[in-house]
């Protein structure tokens, strides 16, 4: 199903219903999802699955007081965020969601200034701009698991926002209001997460990186047209316009 099929009123009415098909795909759509942005808040894998359980838990308890005001995933991924920072309030790690969700140094850019000429283009194209296109991206399963790995990688504030507005296609309102953080933060946050991506993509994409080959896989496997989707976006980042001119 797609995102917003379940903000459809059937479907809302089958959760209120208890109607165990719709939580299953329900479960199915957005439980990996809501452990990589608790993990990233939480900071542990196994306390973010225990999070995530609880969150489920509450949506089945709450589902009837579901008032629609936001869409029900921003609901879910609130839910999450909300339970994960409860569970460091309660282990005594005082430091507030924000400082959490802190993307890095101050300093740190996405792509290095030296990498553009003062005009603001590229000082050296990237590699294989003319042989890459997303249609072959998007047919390298080893480059997609590399990519997911340097997701994880990530710090907490960048996974949690480059998951959200990428992988689950958020717009940076929601992103906003799931993370409790400001437009500013979210759009740092973000540009340090795709540029980080980007450099992962750019090395393992270098003719010399022979270990990283791109081997054609049908545009089904992994995803299919969600996983062109993210790509593109990614590619496109590969350009001034995509990546931003530095100040």
């Amino acid at each position: 199903m797609a995102t917003s099929e379940f903000d459809d009123p059937a479907f809302l009415t089958r959760l209120r219903a208890g109607d165990q098909g719709a939580y299953r795909a329900l479960i199915r759509r957005f439980h990996a999802s809501l452990v990589r942005v608790a993990a990233a808040v939480i900071g542990s894998q196994a306390q973010a699955e225990e999070v995530v359980q609880d969150t489920w838990l509450a949506v089945y308890t709450n589902i009837g007081r579901f008032e629609g005001r936001s869409s029900l995933s921003t609901w879910l991924f609130s839910i999450a965020t909300n339970r994960a920072r409860t569970r460091i309030g309660r282990e005594g790690r005082t430091v507030g969601l924000p400082a959490i969700l802190d993307g890095g140094p101050p300093g740190e850019r996405a792509v290095p200034t030296s990498a553009f000429e003062p005009n603001g283009h590229w000082a050296e194209a990237p590699r294989l701009w003319d042989e890459i296109s997303p249609e072959r991206i998007v047919g390298g399963r080893q480059l997609w698991d590399l990519v997911q790995e340097a997701i994880e990688r990530l710090p907490a504030g960048q996974k949690a926002v480059i998951v959200l507005r990428d992988m689950e296609d958020r717009s940076a309102e929601d992103a906003c209001e799931i993370l409790g953080i400001s437009p500013e933060n979210q759009r740092v946050l973000l540009h340090r997460a795709r540029g980080r991506i980007r450099a992962e993509i750019d090395r393992a994409t270098d003719p010399k990186a022979a270990a990283i080959a791109v081997r054609a896989v049908p545009r089904t496997a992994r995803g299919g047209s969600s996983m062109m989707r993210v790509f593109a976006r990614w590619i496109g980042l590969w350009s001034p316009q995509g990546l931003g001119v530095p100040a």
